[in-house]
């Protein structure tokens, strides 16, 4: 049985600027601004929360299975799927179109300027929930707003049990349309910023959201995270890192670690320290695919962070 996971698919182009931006954007003169920045550092990664998500979900021995689009330009990351074992079977290909990509420039203070093409990600909603069989669990991750909308639907008229994780594309949605989500949904989990931008657009508090699913994660980067579950809130300690590298993709690993808790009956306080842990594996190392841990270099991770046995 395997684990779906809708969301983007996406190429991530990295530059650093060896200078500062403050040094060439003037205040006084943004309304005529036209600079260039010389960049002779770049790395193109393998992205997208879809992706990331399976990447994660594959090294701790889950069965993820994708549902994205992608355009003409993604033959390696195809590739990629191939060579990682991750079936591209409901991985659709938007003809005329580029796969969704972010072109991000880094400076010396680590201020960045991104400018994200959505490209096939728009293009979500022709992928539909039905079409994947021995489905037992999924997730609606960051993706088209009409795809992330009728996947939610569809996952919820299939009696699949799912993770609603709105994440970067929470403001697309008003406040009706994120509680009818959120009602649909058996879980839902969101970072500290997204939360509070989720109790604005709803009116109502974290509290009171969470008894409309089974448990609402809040992730808090090195703070921790927090379950709320049952009337309850379930404070998860942050694990700590090896190093701190990149934290391009935490969140993505982390949800990894609640799909594999939530599928294979780990309590919450297991379910919410394995994510923890996946969070903080991924943050030694540069972008959202490039770590490569074991089942068994996980579980020891767990015992040293935790001092618990994982499996």
């Amino acid at each position: 049985m395997s684990t779906l996971i809708c969301g983007s698919i996406a190429f991530d182009s990295i530059m650093v600027f060896h200078d500062r931006f403050r040094n060439h954007i003037l205040p006084e003169q943004l309304h005529i601004l036209n600079v260039s920045f010389f960049v002779p550092e770049m790395r193109r990664e393998f992205g997208g929360c879809a992706g990331n998500i399976a990447y994660n979900l594959k090294l701790l021995g889950g069965e993820p299975l994708i549902m994205a689009t992608v355009g003409d330009d993604a033959a390696p990351y195809l590739d990629r799927l191939d060579r990682l074992g991750l079936p591209r079977t409901h991985v659709t290909q938007v003809p005329g179109s580029f796969t969704a990509q972010a072109f991000i420039t880094t400076d010396l203070d680590d201020n960045q300027i991104t400018a994200f093409h959505p490209g096939a990600m728009t293009m979500s909603h022709l992928n539909k929930v039905g079409d994947a069989s021995g489905v037992r669990l999924g997730i609606v991750s960051p993706d088209g707003r009409d795809g992330m909308l009728e996947h939610s639907r569809q996952f919820a008229a299939a009696g699949i049990p799912f993770i609603f994780d709105p994440g970067q594309g929470l403001p697309m949605f008003n406040g009706d349309e994120l509680l009818a989500c959120l009602q649909l949904a058996d879980y839902c989990t969101v970072n500290d910023y997204e939360a509070r931008l989720l109790c604005d657009r709803t009116g109502r508090s974290i509290e009171s959201l969470a008894t409309e699913v089974k448990a609402l994660i809040v992730t808090r980067g090195g703070e921790g995270s927090e379950i709320h579950t049952g009337g309850r809130r379930l404070d998860i300690p942050a694990a700590t890192p090896a190093a701190v590298e990149d934290p391009t993709g935490c969140g993505d690993a982390y949800r990894a670690g609640l799909l594999y808790g939530i599928d294979n009956g780990m309590d919450w306080d297991q379910t919410g320290r394995l994510a923890s842990l996946m969070g903080a594996i991924k943050i030694a190392s540069r972008g959202g695919q490039n770590h490569t841990p074991s089942r068994s270099d996980i579980a020891e991770a767990y015992l040293a962070a935790f001092g618990t046995t994982l499996w």
